[in-house]
């Protein structure tokens, strides 16, 4: 039964899967038209660029006597771009004919740039895919082996989006960097299923400005956000609980840095203020490793995906929370180019449910998560 309320609340979140976006814009188009502008607009006579799912591979030699800054954002503009790679020279694909297709991007470095200007597509920090607070569409099913948290079987889903408002690019002594500021929320609920009408018991509400940068593979994305935490009206009648009336905002800072072969290394800390109830203590810390396959199983169209996040905050005495995720992601799926992810969850700690901060707890799950 809980199995089937699981893929319903998957159904529910997924209803645009078979009305992902139609409009391709074709890869020689683009190779024949980025072609044409490095041609007329900047005197490259026979451009080495390739073309891949929108992303335009230029060689850093093509650039010489150029301002890389400027065709980077021309380039950008051209229709169905969806990025720039400039490697220090020209890698064709790779694949082989019958297991995996190899995500070159991954494999290599050399720095993506992307779409600038009022809206643009895609985003220069990539989402912390083990974080149980980044902002995105999931829904998950969590078994509890122990704490203090209501019931055992317990469902949570989130609604929320990072989007980038503007994004512009510069120069950085050889390197090209580009920055984006934007707003991101988000919306965290937990449901007992357990309980006899699956009882709402815990809403969080993220909102937040945030400015991100990107040089190459390294990344960094603040913000400053507030967050509000309620219960559900059935759970507290059923309960009779002592709510806390937790509201704060605060300010925080993240570094990633991405190795080749989808590794990623990332960390960063953060302070609160305005805090209710004003004995919470402001200081936390966060850091953690992903790993996003760049060999992609192409019989169906999927590859693995792993990630552990640990958090330590002051009000907790710095003891650390485990939050770890791994499984496969479908590039065949994706709505808004947005992805489809099915990850096995473990998490350990104490709850990152906003009335229950205080409560240690332990979980194993399944869950259904879209990331960009």
């Amino acid at each position: 039964m809980y199995l089937l309320r699981f893929f319903q609340v998957i159904g529910l979140l997924l209803p645009g899967i078979c009305l992902a976006d139609n409009v391709i814009h074709e890869d020689a188009y683009i190779a024949g038209y980025a072609t044409g502008v490095l041609q007329r607009e900047f005197k490259i006579s026979e451009p080495s660029l390739s073309v891949h799912k929108g992303i335009i591979t230029l060689p850093r030699s093509n650039l010489e006597n150029t301002d890389p800054t400027k065709v980077l954002e021309v380039l950008s503009a051209i229709p169905g771009v969806t990025g720039i790679e400039t490697p220090d020279s020209h890698q064709p694909d790779s694949s082989s004919t019958d297991a995996a297709v190899v995500d070159q991007a991954a494999m290599t470095s050399g720095s993506v740039l992307l779409p600038t200007g009022l809206l643009p597509t895609g985003h220069l920090f990539k989402p912390l895919l083990a974080d149980p607070r980044w902002a995105h569409f999931s829904a998950a099913y969590h078994y509890y082996n122990g704490g203090g948290f209501d019931g055992t079987n317990i469902a949570t889903v989130s609604f929320g989006e990072t989007i980038p408002f503007y994004r512009s690019s510069f120069g950085l002594g050889r390197a090209t960097a580009q920055w984006e500021a934007g707003i991101q929320a988000g919306v965290f609920s937990d449901f007992n299923w357990d309980a006899p009408s699956s009882d709402l018991i815990n809403t969080d509400f993220i909102a937040s400005a945030y400015s991100s940068l990107r040089v190459g593979e390294f990344s960094a994305f603040g913000r400053i956000y507030h967050q509000s935490s309620h219960l559900g009206d059935e759970f507290l009648l059923r309960t009779r609980i002592q709510r806390v009336n937790l509201s704060y905002e605060g300010a925080d800072l993240r570094l990633s840095y991405e190795l080749p072969y989808g590794v990623r290394l990332y960390g960063g800390g953060g302070g609160l203020f305005h805090r209710e109830p004003s004995s919470l203590k402001p200081w936390s810390a966060q850091y953690g490793i992903e790993f996003r396959s760049p060999w992609r199983m192409d019989f169906a169209m999927m590859r693995p995906v792993a990630a552990a996040d640990f958090k330590n905050f002051e009000q907790n005495n710095w003891s650390t929370d485990i939050s770890a995720r791994a499984g496969v992601q479908f590039d065949s799926l994706n709505v808004l180019g947005r992805n489809l992810q099915i990850l096995a969850e473990y998490f350990n700690g104490h709850s990152p449910s906003g009335q229950f901060y205080n409560e240690k707890i332990e979980y194993f799950g399944l869950g259904a998560h879209f990331h960009f």
